[in-house]
């Protein structure tokens, strides 16, 4: 994404200025202002660049917009190589003419000497038009981006301190129809025997916190919504809350979900944390409750120490489970690894099954054989992700002729606009969530085959040599 390529030139741009003044190298003459204007417009194209990213799933010419943008900062990113190359030459060079009395070193000045006059001259004159070839292209590629920059006025794209809306964050309910659900059986008997009706240590002071995480669409709701119903589950508790945190987090709007899930009456005017918090504690004094917290982001452990503390008022045996995309998220709330489930992919037989059901009602099996063939491919393609199965059966409902099933096997399957809205919207929201730093390492990973396998330490290395760890001395790559 051109987000994150954007403020790591930025980045570049001023460290490379920098360490041309700070080592006095003279390597590209005149070419200040252009550094600055083009300092400038990544600059205000950057502010924007949230929202453009935002706008482009839906809007073809935001694609194209931006895909403009990537290739003009990708021929600057390959110039500032070049330049950033040509310091550290100059560096080298200036500090072997300052004089080292050093023996090696010596002994390459006598060799260096030993050119002829007219080769030396050469090599100062190839370096001379290697100057100038950096100016000209840094000035050249100024004007490319000083036109995207223009263009980006007729998208009405909000600056980023201004913009707020994101692709939308649908809130769950509790309600789930479980003739629908397919797979994760073996997960629903683990969450529910082995950890929410288990005994609790006697040593134990407070709620359990249980985690479920995993990938967008993956099915996190899904299985939470299935424990939160378990007949066994119901009878257990004495109270029973569902909460959609989502984003953003704001603590007076939580506490007062959950005293609505108590079934008691909230002041809507009532922003007093302190207050709404006493009222929780009171409310679920000696009660053994399960309160689901549905889709967190935020990882800030001050910013729930306040809930872990008001909980910690309700009976032994209590439970808390959370559902999200971040494992941070479920440490800073006090999961410990035994009581996480990682959630992966359904299989392809579950997914099958899945998607029969959705496209065909369940019962028309007799007229689904006809499509096996092709549904079973557009399958495969889902690559065992619940919400792209359920969105490609429901598209599926409308299309009644062999050859329209073709049309989608055979299309860009991801372009389609029902899964779009429904399937990529929500997976974005995972890649919005990352710092600038964090994207240009996983964008760096699209540069590798398909089924590519990792070498992690060899990733990192390769992040490294790109200069995207920005690793400080005294760290190493392990720690960073």
């Amino acid at each position: 994404m051109a987000e994150a390529l954007v403020s790591f030139l930025v980045e570049q741009l001023g460290s490379i200025t920098y360490q041309q003044v700070e080592q006095k190298v003279r390597l590209v003459v005149n070419v200040k202002k252009e550094v600055t204007t083009l300092t400038f417009n990544l600059e205000a194209i950057q502010a924007v660049l949230a929202d453009a990213e935002m706008k482009q799933v839906q809007q073809a010419t935001v694609r194209r917009w931006l895909s403009n943008l990537k290739e003009v900062l990708c021929e600057i990113d390959d110039v500032l190589d070049e330049w950033s190359t040509e310091i550290l030459k100059q560096q080298i060079k200036k500090q072997e003419n300052e004089g080292d009395e050093n023996a090696i070193l010596a002994k390459k000045k006598k060799v260096c000497f030993s050119i002829p006059f007219h080769c030396l001259c050469f090599g100062q004159v190839n370096q001379i038009i290697l100057r100038h070839d950096i100016a000209m292209r840094i000035k050249e590629l100024n004007q490319k981006l000083a036109l995207i920059n223009g263009q980006r006025k007729f998208y009405n794209f909000q600056a980023l301190e201004k913009y707020i809306e994101q692709p939308e964050r649908l809130k769950s309910i509790s309600i789930v129809d479980k003739s629908g659900i397919f797979g994760r059986d073996y997960e629903k008997h683990r969450l529910v025997s082995q950890i929410l009706l288990s005994e609790t240590s006697q040593k134990r002071r407070g709620p359990l916190v249980i985690s479920i995480v995993g990938m967008g669409g993956i099915g996190k709701t899904t299985l939470a919504q299935l424990a939160y119903n378990d007949e066994n589950v119901e009878s257990h508790f004495d109270k029973r809350i569902w909460v959609c945190v989502s984003e953003p987090f704001v603590q007076t709007m939580v506490a007062k979900a959950i005293i609505e899930g108590l079934n008691e009456t909230v002041d809507p005017n009532s922003n007093n944390l302190d207050t709404l918090c006493r009222h929780i504690s009171k409310s679920i004094k000696g009660k053994k409750f399960l309160l689901v917290l549905d889709d967190v982001w935020d990882s800030n452990h001050t910013k729930w120490y306040p809930f872990m503390t008001t909980l910690q008022s309700g009976a032994r045996g209590s439970r808390i489970l959370v559902t999200t995309r971040i494992g941070q998220v479920a440490s800073a709330m006090g999961a410990t690894t035994d009581h996480t489930i990682h959630l992966t992919q359904l299989s392809e037989e579950t997914c099958r099954s899945l998607f029969y059901h959705i496209a065909f009602f369940d019962v028309e099996r007799i007229m689904s054989r006809m499509f096996e063939e092709v549904g079973n491919e557009i399958v495969k393609r889902c690559k065992g992700l619940p919400l792209a199965v359920k969105t490609l059966g429901s598209l599926m409902r409308t299309k009644k002729t062999i050859h329209q099933w073709e049309d989608v096997l055979n299309s860009k399957i991801w372009k389609v606009q029902e899964v779009e809205q429904q399937v990529f919207q929500p997976l974005l929201l995972s890649y919005y969530d990352l710092e600038p730093p964090t994207k240009r390492c996983l964008l760096y990973c699209a540069t590798f085959p398909k089924n590519y396998v990792f070498d992690k330490n060899e990733l990192i290395e390769l992040w490294m040599s790109q200069d995207y760890l920005n690793v400080k001395r005294g760290r190493t790559k392990e720690t960073k």
